[in-house]
């Protein structure tokens, strides 16, 4: 056992505070936790308000009167706008020449231009709901990576506590090991999820806490073991290799694992989180991606190229500071969300309120 596993309770409010400061740890009263779930679609018009929020406001300056021509004027304009939700020029390329092919010297209505181009996001975001699947025999192991500050801390809480309210035993490997504040973080998050943790001292081998964690999982038949890892830039060969070696150690104990590879990327970092997707894909094939903090950014748009470039399935989406705050990622609402507060998004909620 490491120091940190004899910490008293006393002890225990130093290491909240020193892990909030790194990343912060909310509140979470009981009548939050005991809150009703919010709908999916709700959940996405949570996180992305601030993206919607701008669309709203440019929507409206693209359309000052009940009809606007579609000329280049119009085209540019547009365009810049999609370019601020951080979808890309691709993608806004995409949706610019749909506009221009369709309505091109036309009068068109606001209407008629926002359902185009909510098909085609629909059109460059298709893929299934993809949750994490738990393994039919066995424990289930996920390994977490993603780069320091991109939220991967408080995602792992978000699915551990997830997999536990399912009444599933977690076991968490704390392999961010040259981080003090990221093993107190994820020892606070632990306690208030009802998971067990697996710790080494500080700058030991990431890959022996993987090895301990799993072995515990094993030993304790429990249902799910997530593994966090040294937050680190995709750029350093020699800390991918190291990733590359917690995977052998744990395929060393269960041949099949890690079953999911599950990378976090900021929704705050915009267009950058596709480097970190291309770094950290091809150093330990990434399953699916957990895109956290949509609700601190106007760049909700950046789902957009991470699917149409890398094929890496979003399968959840960290929409809240709160533990329950996690969606599962589902096209069809998160288009909908993403115009929710614009002049036809709040007509089509006020008809679906109707029905």
């Amino acid at each position: 056992m490491g120091i940190l596993d004899r910490f008293s309770k006393k002890k225990d409010a130093t290491v909240a505070d020193r892990a909030r400061d790194a990343d912060p740890v909310p509140d979470l009263p009981a009548a939050e936790a005991a809150a009703e779930p919010k709908s999916l679609f709700a959940r996405f018009r949570q996180g992305l308000k601030k993206t919607s929020q701008l669309l709203n406001t440019d929507i409206r300056d693209l359309f000052k009167s009940e009809g606007q021509l579609v000329d280049d004027d119009f085209l540019r304009r547009l365009f810049a706008l999609l370019i601020r939700t951080d979808m890309g020029t691709g993608p806004a390329t995409e949706i610019r020449d749909e506009i221009q092919r369709e309505f091109r010297g036309r009068v068109a209505v606001m209407e008629d231009v926002l359902d185009r181009v909510k098909a085609r996001l629909l059109a460059l975001m298709e893929q299934e709901t993809r949750p994490i699947e738990l393994v039919d025999k066995g424990p289930t192991v996920i390994l977490v990576v993603g780069v320091n500050g991109s939220g991967k801390t408080t995602s792992i809480a978000k699915l551990t506590n997830l997999f536990t309210s399912q009444g599933k035993k977690v076991v968490l490997g704390a392999g961010d090991t040259f981080r003090a504040a990221a093993v107190e973080q994820l020892t606070v998050w632990a306690g208030r999820t009802g998971a067990e943790i697996i710790k080494g001292k500080q700058g030991a081998d990431p890959a022996s806490v993987a090895h301990r964690a799993v072995a515990h999982t094993l030993e304790t038949s429990a249902d799910v073991c997530i593994l966090d890892t040294a937050g680190r830039l995709q750029t350093q060969k020699n800390l991918m290799d190291e990733l590359a070696k917690i995977r052998r150690v744990i395929r060393n104990q269960i041949p099949d694992a890690p079953h999911e590879v599950i990378l976090v990327l900021d929704a705050t970092a915009g267009q950058n989180g596709l480097s970190q997707a291309k770094g950290f894909s091809e150093a330990v094939e990434c399953t699916g991606v957990v895109l956290a903090k949509l609700d601190g950014t106007a760049k909700g748009g950046v789902v957009i190229p991470i699917r149409q470039q890398f094929k890496i399935p979003v399968k959840y989406v960290g929409v809240g500071e709160k533990v329950e705050d996690l969606a599962l990622f589902a096209p069809q609402q998160f288009v909908e969300a993403l115009f929710s507060d614009t002049p036809r998004g709040e007509e089509q909620k006020g008809n679906s309120h109707q029905k």
